[in-house]
C-alpha cells in the first residue's frame, strides 16, 4: 500500500487555495459543530483511528454513529445551504486539523450538493487535494464530484484534466461515475483506465478496478471484453478487482 508520506501534493501554487466567502450559516454550524464535537472526543479512540489512517491527520476518537448523531444536532433547525456557504462550511472545516470536521463537510456537502453550481468544482479540487486520503476523496469522489459532472456534463472535461493531476485528483476522475450504472460514459471510464493503467500507485490500481467492478454490475460483458483486451497494461492488481465478481 502507499505510503502518505510518498504521496506527491498538488503544487499550491498551480491551485491556489480558494477563499473563504463570508457566510452567516457557516459561522452558526462552526460554533456548534465545535461545542458538539469536542467534548465528545475519546483520546485513546483517536489514537486507534489516526494509526488507522496513517496519521494524515489527528483525530478526537468520534465512533462515526456518534458522529453523525452530533452532526444532526448541529445542523437541526437550520435553513437549506447556498454554494456560499457550502464553500465557507467546507473550507472552514479543512482548515480545523481533526479529521472529524472533514468528515462533517463531506456529509454535509453530500446532503447539498444540489446547492452548488458548476463553479464548486475548483472548491472540490482544493477538498480531494488538501489533507488527502481515501476516507475524504472517495465519498467526495461518488457523491460530490459525480453530481456535479450530471447536473453539468460540460464538466467531464474538467474530469478530462484531472485524470492526468494529484493523484487524488485522479483518483477523483475515475471514481466519480462509481454510482451512474446505465448513465456511465463507458468509454471516458475505459480511457481513464488506460491513461493511468501505467500508474505505480496503489490507489490509483485499486480505484481502476473498483471503477470497473462497479460498472460491471451493469454492463459485465463490456468490463470483461475490455479486461481481456487491456490485461497487459492494466496491473494484475487492477485485473483481480476489476473482475472479483464476474
Amino acid at each position: 500500500m502507499c505510503d502518505r508520506r510518498n504521496v506527491r501534493r498538488v503544487d499550491p501554487a498551480s491551485h491556489p487555495a480558494p477563499a473563504v466567502p463570508e457566510s452567516a450559516l457557516a459561522d452558526t454550524v462552526l460554533a456548534r459543530l465545535t461545542a458538539a464535537y469536542a467534548p465528545a472526543a475519546d483520546p485513546v479512540r483517536a489514537e486507534a483511528a489516526a494509526a488507522y489512517m496513517k496519521h494524515i491527520a489527528p483525530f478526537l476518537g468520534i465512533p462515526t454513529p456518534r458522529r453523525r448523531a452530533l452532526s444532526r444536532t448541529v445542523t437541526a433547525g437550520l435553513g437549506r445551504p447556498d454554494e456560499r456557504d457550502c464553500t465557507a462550511i467546507a473550507l472552514r472545516c479543512w482548515r480545523l486539523p481533526e479529521r472529524e470536521y472533514q468528515y462533517f463537510a463531506v456529509d454535509y456537502l453530500r446532503r447539498h450538493v444540489a446547492s452548488c453550481s458548476s463553479g464548486f468544482l475548483s472548491v472540490l479540487h482544493h477538498l480531494v487535494t488538501t489533507v488527502p486520503w481515501w476516507d475524504t476523496v472517495d465519498a467526495l469522489a461518488a457523491h460530490v464530484a459525480g453530481p456535479l459532472v450530471t447536473a453539468d456534463p460540460a464538466l467531464a472535461r474538467s474530469m478530462d484534466r484531472w485524470i492526468d493531476d494529484d493523484l487524488w485528483a485522479a483518483r477523483t476522475a475515475l471514481l466519480h461515475q462509481l454510482r451512474y450504472k446505465e448513465a456511465t460514459d463507458a468509454d471516458r471510464l475505459f480511457g481513464y483506465c488506460l491513461r493511468r493503467a501505467d500508474h505505480p500507485d496503489f490507489f490509483i490500481r485499486k480505484a481502476i478496478g473498483w471503477a470497473l467492478r462497479e460498472y460491471a454490475k451493469t454492463d459485465p460483458t463490456a468490463v470483461r471484453d475490455f479486461v481481456e483486451g487491456a490485461r497487459t497494461r492494466l496491473s494484475p492488481l487492477s485485473v483481480r478487482e476489476a473482475l472479483k465478481n464476474l
